[in-house]
């Protein structure tokens, strides 16, 4: 359910994560780059809006560790929709990248065949080097 009522500092932060769609943002992230260009926003306010757009489908969050403290949010539309692939996240410049390959599947087949355990496609994510980090 989309909220009634829109404020500046909502609007710079949905535009913010929808010009960084394809990477993974921190709630610091946000914190620090509004911070950077002048336009201050409380964090408590930065963690409340993502969570009411999580709530409302606009924003999906990642979860890397079990105390959540490392949560990522990544801005969805019809045409950057994030469902039933994995990912894999440059540990250099965070661009996430797309990981739809069969080779992925088998092995994920081969994990609930041979060991018991059902990966969850939405929180799987490699970490490694992107090709173009690779090169500088």
């Amino acid at each position: 359910m989309e909220r009634s009522y829109k404020t500046k500092q909502r609007a710079n932060i949905i535009k913010y994560l929808m010009n960084n769609k394809s990477k993974h943002i921190t709630a610091e992230m946000i914190i620090t780059y509004f911070k950077d260009i002048g336009k201050p926003i409380g964090k408590s306010t930065v963690y409340r809006y993502l969570d009411s757009l999580v709530e409302d489908n606009k924003v999906r969050k990642y979860v890397a560790g079990e105390s959540g403290s490392a949560a990522c949010f990544q801005y969805i539309d019809d045409a950057h929709e994030c469902k039933e692939h994995y990912h894999m996240k440059c540990t250099k410049c965070g661009s996430l990248i797309h990981l739809n390959c069969d080779e992925i599947e088998e092995l994920s087949k081969h994990i609930f065949k041979e060991h018991k355990f059902k990966l969850d496609v939405c929180k799987t994510i490699l970490y490694g080097l992107c090709q173009n980090c690779q090169k500088k």
